[in-house]
């Protein structure tokens, strides 16, 4: 089982560059070049390899990490017309909003704990030789309504699993949103060789726990008292999907 392309590089400045486009999300290839005190021949020579190679992408002006997730699809439920794609750097002010939304109203603790992370990072795709990171987003006329976010260590010992956390903003629910982001990042799991997804939430997330479980998700374990919430404890609640 291969979950990702291992990362070894020929060339150093190779290796600069690409560390410094994933450290940093989206990057203007000059301030790159000049930040890396790299001569501008050597840059540009360098940045077409690792194109070439599937490493970097260029995209409106910028280098980016590049990440196969596949293409955007579009659906139509109940006269709601959404769209669910891998997300972009761009993207990454509308999914800290989301998640922070949905998490004020369930207290979704993991989720929580992304946004903080992806915010202060200010990168919102990662792949790297300890971890990689990755969105996909719901969008109804282009503003970001829902997301899935799987995140996955590169530890040897811990390479087959993936932990994720999905949410939809409580006025698009019920249109089938979250069930198409849970399956687009399931499948992508699926297709990098991760052979076991899982999540925890508050047990006071009783809406969570449910949809998990109507989409073949199981209990694992419960550690009780495991959250202090608004001066109360909270079981936390272990849930996993085998893929």
């Amino acid at each position: 089982m291969v979950s990702s392309q291992p990362l070894e590089f020929d060339h150093d400045d190779r290796r600069r560059i690409y560390e410094y486009v994933e450290r940093h999300g989206a990057v203007d290839p000059d301030d790159a070049q000049s930040e890396l005190r790299i001569d501008p021949s050597g840059f540009r020579h360098h940045v077409a390899i690792l194109k070439r190679d599937g490493r970097l992408e260029a995209a409106d002006g910028t280098l980016r990490v590049v990440l196969d997730a596949g293409a955007e699809e579009e659906y139509v439920a109940d006269d709601l017309e959404f769209h669910v794609r891998p997300a972009k750097q761009e993207d990454l002010s509308g999914i800290v909003g989301a998640i922070r939304q949905v998490a004020e109203e369930k207290t979704y603790i993991e989720a929580e704990s992304v946004a903080d992370e992806i915010d202060h990072e200010e990168a919102l795709l990662r792949h790297n030789e300890l971890e990689s990171r990755m969105f996909f987003v719901a969008t109804v006329d282009a503003d970001v309504v829902g997301w899935v976010h799987l995140h996955a260590p590169e530890l040897e010992k811990l390479s087959h699993t993936a932990e994720l956390t999905v949410g939809v903003l409580e006025e698009y629910r019920g249109h089938g949103l979250g069930s198409h982001l849970l399956s687009r990042g399931l499948e992508w799991a699926g297709s990098r060789g991760y052979e076991r997804v899982y999540q925890s939430v508050p047990s006071s997330n009783d809406d969570a726990i449910a949809f998990l479980e109507e989409h073949d998700w199981e209990i694992e374990a419960i550690r009780e008292d495991h959250y202090k919430l608004n001066g109360h404890y909270v079981d936390e609640v272990m849930l996993a999907i085998e893929l």
